[in-house]
């Protein structure tokens, strides 16, 4: 039927209806029936100024139909009709741009095609990835609370290699996806044959996958933070402060959106995030590749290509040896003090570490080795030992701020027992502390891979050094050359969190949910470990993105641009617009758990009063009502953030443009972008540590309050300390996480739409 109805508007938008008004009436009713493929047919063949103009017209007559609906259907389904036209105008003009960019060595229909199917591959490879994730968790947290009956090394293992397999399914897709479209569109395109693109150009062709991924990514950290925490917020607040029921009661109406919440924000949404990372990282990597060896003149530019997907193969391999070595060797009939589920995942991280300082300076000897500057793997593999530090630096700082062993969180705790003031105050502070290490660790790994790429002996024909940027790009790779034991570390916290919820809604003795709990601490440590991770490896992959960006303006603007001057009061304007855009982004998503959470909130109340025999377990509470608040919720609220970041910097490129071209500066849209993109970068990375962390902090002080410290459960300081993890729920679950994809997708957005702003 979808290839049918494909058909069928291709006939008809090719012309058969000669009439201006008839044919894009029958395109707007088309248009409702199929995917935005069959709209992009028409768009293809046509001159660009024509495509645009076609398109401000299609969307005038789609509102036109919207609007005619709303006096025979209900809001809902005008509301739906009304961002399926922005949905596909959106996407229409990216392909529009899309085509622009490709134009230069291909026919438009052939480049259309290409990016259609990158970017429909990528965003359902990133959807996929979600799915993944989440439909291992639910599986597995069963048999992690069964497993903890026996041993906590057991349910460990168990939660671990769940994890594991989620986490390898999702690198393993990223590698997969770009090596099949890289594969496909070599063959394709005949490419190096006389006549046809050069190997070296073919890496600019997998944009579109990088930004279908961001695309989905986005929106699934968005709406599964927004679900998550606004189900968690809800059940607190009304269970744990105003009732005085453990957590993850079944009495209260809220729990089991809240378990859910779990596997959709943490599952789901991280999956999604780090396959966007790591496809962002190889697409950027195989970019800056193919244009240093282009301009080194390196007869065989393949190996710079190819590296990353390399590294990556290599990650699947040394991450299951971490994972693995994580074993269940004691016998359950024999008691033993529990072992630190910290320090277990822990050593299986050092030997994928270990594995990966290996493996990578072998890949670069055999990748990167060549005739022209014999020393250059070596300086490539230091480049990749940098990226490795900052990985496991990284993950030491935020562990240091966010597990109850050290002394930030404990401070934290003793903030608690002078009142919710102190504690949120504690915590605010805490969060602002810990955004220093991290970006002085960046900073040097930055300026040291650099320094090293261009010390590297790889010079262009006029003798400069070019191997700086791709520096910077194998640290990158080396950073994320664990990726996947770090996302096994964080699936395994939602996993041991759900199997605490179900051991507690079953009534197992005290002594199994100790073992939960303790797993539990755990993962939320190992979350926030992961949420470092990722926002340090989108700083260098963002920075990547941008050097790409700068040089696709000078390529298509045939001119130099290697510098933006903050000094131009419209390029100023564009940074602080960018600066903006990060605090308004994070604002409304903060926004949209503290309204969702005030309904369940609501809800629960009303339960409690109109049902009182829920506390004596005589009546059952309706899960179902807080699920569907939350559900519909979140797909609602994540729209107006979604848009606001796709839409802003096409808005102020598309503005400045035009101001640019009656002042008499042609790169003024461009350089106002960059200015953008580089100050909301800055801006979203401090702001990212800072929420991640304080959010993880307050977690965790009140899970050590939890442990029997300042009167442990149901204190005044309890209560205090679960006011702090209600405040950073939206923190670290949903606007932090979103940002992680927010300054990847700017950046890939800018990528894509450049030639646009010229």
């Amino acid at each position: 039927m979808f290839v049918f109805y494909l058909y069928f508007c291709y006939w008809v938008l090719e012309g058969s209806f000669t009439s201006e008004h008839v044919h894009l009436q029958s395109l707007c009713l088309s248009s409702q029936f199929v995917s935005s493929a069959s709209f992009y047919l028409y768009i293809l063949p046509n001159g660009y100024s024509q495509r645009m103009r076609d398109l401000l017209k299609w969307f005038r007559y789609q509102m036109q139909y919207v609007m005619e609906q709303k006096a025979s259907s209900g809001p809902s389904i005008v509301l739906f009709l009304r961002w399926h036209c922005y949905w596909h105008w959106l996407s229409s003009v990216y392909i529009c741009s899309a085509v622009q960019l490709l134009n230069k060595n291909l026919l438009a229909s052939t480049s259309a095609y290409i990016t259609v199917a990158a970017f429909l591959l990528g965003a359902l490879c990133s959807g996929v990835a979600g799915y993944v994730g989440m439909w291992v968790s639910v599986r597995a947290n069963v048999r992690v609370s069964s497993a903890a009956r026996r041993s906590a090394r057991e349910a460990l293992q168990i939660a671990v290699r769940a994890g594991g397999f989620s986490a390898l399914v999702v690198v393993g897709m990223a590698v997969i996806g770009v090596a099949i479209l890289y594969a496909t569109f070599y063959v394709w395109l005949g490419v190096d044959s006389p006549g046809s693109m050069k190997v070296t150009d073919l890496p600019l062709l997998l944009v579109g996958y990088g930004f279908g991924a961001s695309f989905v990514a986005l929106f699934a950290q968005l709406g599964g933070g927004i679900y998550t925490k606004a189900a968690d917020v809800g059940a607190d607040l009304v269970g744990k402060v105003e009732q005085g029921i453990p957590e993850d009661d079944p009495r209260n109406p809220a729990v089991i959106a809240d378990l859910v919440g779990d596997n959709v924000g943490d599952c789901a949404a991280r999956g999604a995030d780090l396959f966007e990372s790591i496809a962002a990282e190889i697409i950027s990597a195989m970019i800056l590749g193919g244009t240093m060896a282009k301009r080194c003149k390196i007869e065989d530019p393949s190996g710079f290509i190819l590296f990353p997907l390399v590294v990556h193969s290599f990650d699947l391999i040394i991450s299951s040896v971490g994972i693995l070595s994580i074993k269940s060797t004691r016998d359950s009939s024999v008691k033993s003090p529990m072992e630190d589920p910290m320090a277990i995942l822990q050593k299986g991280y050092s030997i994928t570490i270990f594995l990966a300082v290996l493996t990578f300076v072998a890949s670069t000897y055999w990748m990167l080795y060549t005739e022209q500057a014999p020393s250059a793997w070596v300086h490539f593999a230091l480049c990749g030992l940098v990226g490795i530090t900052t990985a496991y630096i990284f993950v030491w700082i935020t562990q240091y701020y966010t597990d109850y062993k050290h002394g930030p969180v404990r401070a934290l705790a003793l903030a608690s027992s002078t009142g919710h003031g102190t504690n949120i105050i504690a915590g605010v502070s805490l969060g602002l502390e810990a955004t220093a290490l991290p970006v002085l660790v960046i900073s040097v790994s930055i300026v040291s891979a650099f320094w090293l790429g261009n010390t590297s002996g790889l010079v262009d024909e006029a003798g400069n050094p070019t191997g700086g940027l791709f520096g910077t790009a194998v640290a990158t790779m080396g950073m994320l050359s664990t990726a996947a034991y770090v996302l096994t570390m964080d699936m395994f916290g939602p996993i041991a969190d759900n199997a605490g919820g179900i051991v507690e809604m079953s009534q197992q003795p005290e002594s199994v949910r100790e073992i939960t709990d303790v797993l539990d601490a755990v993962g939320n440590t190992t979350k926030a470990t992961t949420k470092g991770f990722a926002i340090g490896s989108a700083a260098l992959a963002s920075f990547l993105l941008f050097s790409a960006y700068m040089d696709e303006v000078a390529t298509f603007a045939r001119e130099p641009f290697t510098q933006v001057d903050i000094a131009i009061p419209e390029v100023f304007v564009g940074g602080l617009l960018g600066s903006m855009l990060i605090f308004l982004f994070s604002a409304w998503a903060c926004s949209a758990v503290g309204w969702t959470a005030q309904e369940v909130v609501k809800e629960v109340r009303r339960q409690f009063i109109e049902r009182p025999g829920i506390m004596d377990y005589k009546e059952k509470p309706d899960y179902g009502r807080c699920v569907a608040i939350v559900a519909s919720a979140s797909l609602i609220e994540m729209i107006k953030p979604g848009v606001l970041a796709i839409i802003s910097p096409i808005v102020v490129g598309v503005v400045f443009r035009i101001l640019g071209h009656y002042t008499g500066h042609p790169l003024l849209g461009a350089k106002v972008v960059a200015a953008m993109l580089m100050f909301a970068t800055v801006s979203g990375i401090l702001m990212a540590l800072f929420l991640n962390t304080a959010g993880g902090a307050w977690d965790n002080a009140k899970k050590y309050i939890e442990t029997g410290a300042y009167g442990g459960k149901g204190s005044d300081c309890h209560k205090a300390a679960i006011t702090g993890d209600t405040v950073g729920d939206p923190f670290k679950d949903t606007a932090g996480p979103s940002l992680h994809v927010l300054i990847k997708m700017l950046a890939t957005i800018t990528l894509v739409m450049a030639p646009v702003f010229l």
